[in-house]
């Protein structure tokens, strides 16, 4: 028995060389959309020329047509889905920005959508549902056939970012009592299978997961021999409601290429494949940076409005921040108008610092998403972190002391730069570590969070230590 079959056939008409059916390549030797190849399809939208637009888009691979989207402006883009009508492959639209994405679909009908995305992998079709508004996602659900939709509807289910929202339902499910030559035989006449398929899944009466089986050992196995003595336990099992990183996380710990996805009462609902989880290695990493950064889910292809609404908080958050860090600066006025050279050094204390600890909080944001970080292991990366911020620490005082020093020909500025770069960028480090632990700890995303508290406190601790020291100083020799 086998799960829902209906792949969206391939396109082999592409050469080795990046060339549609006929025309330019569509790639330079930079491995950039030639101007060429653009200049023929804006010339070819612009005539409506659909004859044209099929002979140089139809043998591209899904990707390559994705970047060709990205490099055409909105209206051409939604021009060329339109003329091409029944021949525009669908599978590109996972290929491209959430923006463009939207942009192209909500161009089209509903019952164009809906007869695109019911030829493609289960999980390829949710990706592009997921997105959008309930009423047309509903909409072009109901135009799709019942075993299709019942399995999308059932995906959708799932919460966002999920095992579940990844998996295909296209699988092959075997009977443990069929034998080796009756599973041959039944994948070579049911056209109904998958495209592509790496194991054969064995699940009892109730669906439940037994094992899988190999491809490789199933055609080195003799005909008569009985499917349940060559499968292999399930060791790999991905549960439908685990987060899509932690399913990641299996695949790197098990080397997998495809694994088995259950419910909760541990029945086959879909497998998970390997380019499935490349996509979902990028789309965290991505996401993590774009955090660190205070962008939120901002996209390349984003509107200047809305790239414009996504940044203005985390901005509006710093400027609070630098406020704060302001008011320290504000308690050392006296000390400032007095020694001139102080405010022209204070740069150097908080960049410093500051980069110290973004460097320690770029790891352990990283190592936390990994679970590279445990709570064994924690309290050694603690300490690493600490001899990491002392040397680094004692290496920039002698320089930033010493420069300082010659600078302004004063001895006593130059030792008290060193020692305040000294504890900012050991306190720094620490803090790039102990927030993200805390922040992770208490249920917060630390790729969020962490920039706005590291940042603040080693800007307010290395200012309060430099001009504090310095009015000590000073006043001492005063």
């Amino acid at each position: 028995m086998a799960g829902r079959g209906g792949v969206a056939e391939n396109l082999d008409t592409a050469n080795e060389n990046g060339r549609a059916s006929s025309g330019p390549a569509v790639r330079d030797d930079d491995g950039e959309i030639s101007k060429a190849f653009l200049t023929g399809l804006s010339a070819a939208i612009a005539d409506r020329d659909t004859l044209t637009l099929r002979d140089l888009t139809l043998g591209l691979h899904e990707a390559d047509l994705g970047d060709v989207l990205a490099d055409l402006s909105s209206e051409q883009r939604k021009a060329l889905a339109f003329l091409l009508g029944d021949d525009f492959d669908y599978t590109v639209l996972t290929e491209i920005d959430e923006a463009i994405r939207l942009e192209i679909v909500d161009s089209l009908p509903n019952a164009a959508v809906a007869k695109g995305v019911q030829d493609l992998d289960s999980d390829d079709a949710v990706f592009i549902l997921e997105d959008l508004d309930q009423p047309d996602q509903d909409d072009i659900l109901s135009q799709i056939p019942v075993q299709d939709r019942i399995q999308l509807q059932r995906s959708l289910e799932y919460p966002e970012e999920s095992a579940g929202r990844r998996m295909q339902s296209d699988f092959i499910a075997i009977p443990p009592f069929w034998t080796v030559g009756q599973t041959i035989d039944a994948l070579r006449e049911d056209d109904s299978l998958p495209d592509e398929f790496y194991k054969i899944f064995v699940i009892d009466p109730a669906f439940r997961l037994v094992g899988t089986v190999a491809l490789d050992r199933l055609l080195r196995t003799k005909r008569p021999v009985l499917i349940q003595d060559i499968v292999n336990d399930a060791r790999a099992v991905v549960r439908a409601t685990d987060d899509q990183e932690d399913a990641a996380r299996v695949f790197e710990m098990y080397n997998l290429l495809s694994a088995a996805v259950v419910d909760e009462g541990d029945r086959l609902v879909g497998v998970l494949t390997i380019d499935d989880i490349v996509d979902v290695i990028h789309e965290e990493a991505d996401e993590d940076i774009k955090r660190l950064g205070g962008v939120g889910d901002e996209e390349i292809s984003d509107s200047v409005l809305t790239t414009a609404r996504l940044r203005l908080p985390w901005l509006l958050i710093n400027s609070v921040t630098a406020f704060a860090a302001a008011t320290v600066i504000g308690v050392f006025e006296a000390t400032i108008a007095e020694i001139v050279a102080l405010a022209i050094l204070l740069p150097i204390a908080s960049a410093l610092g500051g980069n110290a600890g973004t460097q320690s909080m770029t790891v352990a944001v990283r190592a936390i998403a990994t679970k590279d970080i445990s709570p064994a292991t924690a309290p050694r990366i603690i300490g690493r972190e600490a001899l990491v911020g002392l040397m680094n620490g004692a290496a920039l005082a002698v320089v930033t002391g010493g420069v300082a020093g010659l600078w302004f020909q004063d001895l006593t500025l130059g030792l008290v730069l060193a020692a305040a770069m000294l504890l900012t960028v050991m306190l720094a480090t620490l803090l790039g570590i102990l927030v993200p632990l805390t922040l992770d700890k208490l249920g917060a995303d630390p790729a969020v969070s962490s920039g706005v508290f590291v940042t603040t406190i080693t800007d307010m601790f290395g200012f309060f230590v430099f001009l504090g020291m310095a009015t000590v100083a000073f006043g001492l020799l005063g």
